[in-house]
C-alpha cells in the first residue's frame, strides 16, 4: 500500500489539491488498493482529533485574535519603539521585538506578520527604509511567532509524538531570543550603513508605554507560570488566555466590543477548523504509513548511512529545509514527525530538543519561496508582488537564521537549559 499512498498524495499536491484532501486521498487510495475496509478511514479521522491537547489550538488562536483586535499589538509596538527606537535601525528592531512580543500572544507566524507588519511596514518606508527591506524584515521576524511560546506547531508536534508540550514551550524561549538578537544586529548594521534618522531616548515614554503594554506582556507570564506551577495544563492555559484577553481588552483597554469578539471567535473557528482537518487527514495518512512499516524502514535506512548524530542532524536539517519550502508547517510536522521520531533514541536525541530544531527549520521555510506564506502576507501589506520580498536582505536573514539553527542543533544544552531547570512535576 506504500506506493499508492505516496503516489496519490504527491500527485494531488502537484496539481494543487489542498494538503488535507491530498493526505486523506492518499490514505483512501492506499486502503482501496490494499483491499482494506474503507470505514477505517473514518475511524482514524475521528481518532486523530480525539485528543484533549488539540483543544489548545483554537483557544490560543482566539486569544491572539482578541489581543490583536483589542489594541494589544499597537501597545506592544509602542513599548518596543520606546525601548530600542532610539538606536540605529531602531524602527526595524521594533518590528523584530514587536513580533517577538506578539508571538507570545498569538502563536501564529502569519498572524504576527499581519498584525505587526501591518503597523510597522508603512512606518518603516515613511522613515526612510527601503520598502524591500521593510517587507522582508516583517516577513522574517514573523516566524518568531511559532518559536516563542505558545506555539501552534509545538502543540501539534507534542500531540503526535507524545513529547511534553510544557517542555516544548519552555524550550522555545532561548532559541526565539537568539534569533531575535541576530535579526536586530542586522537591523542595526542596516541603520548605521544607510544613516537612518533616529529618535531620542525618553525614559518617561518608556515607563509610560510599558505601563500601557503591561496587560499584554503579562499574558505569556500567566500562561507559562500556570503551566510551570502545575496550576493548569497547556490546554487549560489556552482557555485561561482567552478569558484573560477578554478582561484586558474589554475592561482595561476598552477597545474590544462584542461585535469584534464575535468576529475574532469566527476567525478562530475557521482557522482552527482548517488545522483540525489537516490533523485528521494526517492521522489517516499516518495510520497507513505505520501499517506499512514506513517509519521503521526509514529508520533502518538512516542508520545504514551513518551512526553519527552530527551526520543525522545534517541530513534531517537539509530534508526539513527543503520540505519547509513546499509544505505548510503543520502538515510537514504531522507527516515527518512520526517517521523521524522512532530514530531519535538510536542517536540519543531528546524529543524536545529535536522538536525545537524541527520547528525552526520549518519556520525558516515559511520565509522561502515558492510557498513561503510569510512572504505573501508581507508583500500584501504594501500591495506589492511577492518578488519584491525575495531580495538580498531575505538571503542574509536566512543565513543568519541557519547559523543560529546550527548552534541550537549541535549544542542541545542551549535548547534544554530551561526545560531541565524546571521542576519535573511542572510538566
Amino acid at each position: 500500500m506504500a506506493f499508492p499512498l505516496l503516489a496519490v498524495f504527491i500527485t494531488a499536491l502537484l496539481i494543487g489539491v489542498p494538503i488535507a484532501v491530498s493526505l486523506a486521498g492518499g490514505a483512501f487510495g492506499a486502503m482501496l488498493a490494499g483491499g482494506k475496509p474503507l470505514f477505517m478511514i473514518g475511524q482514524k479521522l475521528f481518532a486523530s482529533l480525539d485528543t484533549f491537547s488539540l483543544m489548545a489550538i483554537p483557544f490560543f488562536m482566539l486569544a491572539g485574535g482578541i489581543m490583536s483586535r483589542g489594541g494589544a499589538s499597537r501597545r506592544l509596538v509602542n513599548f518596543a519603539n520606546a525601548l530600542v527606537g532610539w538606536m540605529p535601525g531602531g524602527l526595524a528592531m521594533v518590528t523584530v521585538l514587536g513580533s517577538l512580543f506578539f508571538g507570545a500572544l498569538s502563536g501564529s507566524s502569519t498572524a504576527t506578520v499581519a498584525a505587526i507588519g501591518g503597523i510597522l511596514v508603512p512606518s518603516l518606508v515613511e522613515a526612510g527604509y527601503d520598502k524591500r527591506f521593510a517587507m522582508t524584515t516583517a516577513a522574517f521576524a514573523g516566524f518568531l511567532g511559532v518559536i516563542i511560546p505558545p506555539s501552534m506547531p509545538m502543540i501539534v508536534y507534542g500531540t503526535c509524538t507524545g513529547a511534553s508540550i510544557g517542555k516544548l514551550f519552555m524550550a522555545g524561549f532561548i532559541p526565539g531570543i537568539l534569533l531575535a538578537i541576530v535579526e536586530c544586529l542586522y537591523c542595526y548594521w542596516y541603520g548605521v550603513k544607510h544613516h537612518i534618522p533616529t529618535q531620542k531616548f525618553s525614559l518617561p515614554t518608556l515607563v509610560k508605554t510599558f505601563g500601557e503594554a503591561f496587560g499584554a506582556l503579562l499574558m505569556p507570564i500567566i500562561i507559562l507560570g500556570g503551566i510551570y506551577g502545575g496550576v493548569f495544563t497547556p490546554t487549560e492555559a489556552a482557555a485561561v488566555s482567552c478569558g484573560y484577553g477578554i478582561i484586558v481588552c474589554m475592561l482595561v483597554y476598552r477597545e474590544l466590543n462584542f461585535r469584534q469578539l464575535c468576529r475574532a471567535t469566527l476567525d478562530a473557528v475557521v482557522a482552527g477548523g482548517m488545522i483540525m482537518f489537516i490533523i485528521a487527514a494526517a492521522g489517516a495518512f499516518g495510520y497507513v504509513m505505520t501499517t506499512e512499516q514506513i517509519p521503521d524502514r526509514v529508520a533502518e535506512f538512516i542508520i545504514s548511512i551513518s551512526d553519527s548524530k552530527i551526520v543525522f542532524f545534517l541530513l534531517v536539517n537539509l530534508l526539513l529545509l527543503v520540505v519547509g519550502c513546499f509544505l505548510e508547517t503543520t502538515a510537514a510536522i504531522l507527516i515527518l514527525a512520526p517517521i523521524l521520531y522512532p530514530v531519535l533514541p538510536l542517536y540519543d536525541i531528546d524529543p524536545v530538543h529535536f522538536g525545537i530544531v524541527m520547528i525552526i527549520n520549518l519556520a525558516i521555510g515559511m520565509t522561502t519561496p515558492p510557498v513561503g506564506v510569510n512572504l505573501f502576507v508581507a508583500a500584501g501589506i504594501l500591495q506589492e508582488k511577492v518578488e519584491a520580498v525575495i531580495n538580498p536582505h531575505l538571503l542574509i536573514y536566512i543565513v543568519l537564521g541557519l547559523l543560529v539553527l546550527a548552534l541550537l542543533a549541535f549544542v542541545p544544552e542551549i535548547v534544554m537549559f530551561l526545560p531541565n531547570a524546571m521542576r519535573p512535576a511542572a510538566f
